[in-house]
């Protein structure tokens, strides 16, 4: 998860090729604060995923697949700020062990992600 600005802040690991939308509920229920929108790809794309985030007034701004009946409109404008989501990951991609998936356990890998994040937030510390 990660703020308007392409912070991340915070992270659920997911095993193997777990489809995105598992991990659905365990994410929305990160923050402090709710979000104002939920800007997903297509893997976040179904109903049930829809109706909570209508429940919690949160704008789904998530494209519809191909194969839905009924086409579903979403912002343009504010999905292509996900751009700056996958930058994020990109730049923490950046370190071999997160990239390359060395550590076997998740506790480690998720502490070298945690290593990278803290590395990533120093760019937008300001020196006093």
């Amino acid at each position: 998860m990660a703020d308007a600005l392409g912070r991340p802040l915070a992270f659920h690991l997911t095993v193997g090729e777990a489809a995105d939308c598992k991990a659905y509920d365990a994410l929305i229920d990160l923050p402090e604060r709710a979000p104002d929108a939920l800007l997903a790809d297509k893997g976040y794309d179904a109903d049930a995923i829809r109706a909570d985030l209508a429940k919690r007034k949160i704008e789904a701004v998530i494209p519809g697949r191909s194969n839905r009946r009924v086409k579903i409109e979403h912002d343009r404008a504010l999905y292509k700020q996900r751009n700056r989501i996958e930058r994020m990951f990109g730049q923490l991609k950046i370190n071999r062990a997160i990239a390359t998936r060395y550590d076997q356990l998740a506790n480690s890998f998720l502490g070298m992600v945690h290593i990278a994040t803290a590395r990533y937030w120093l760019k937008f510390v300001h020196a006093a």
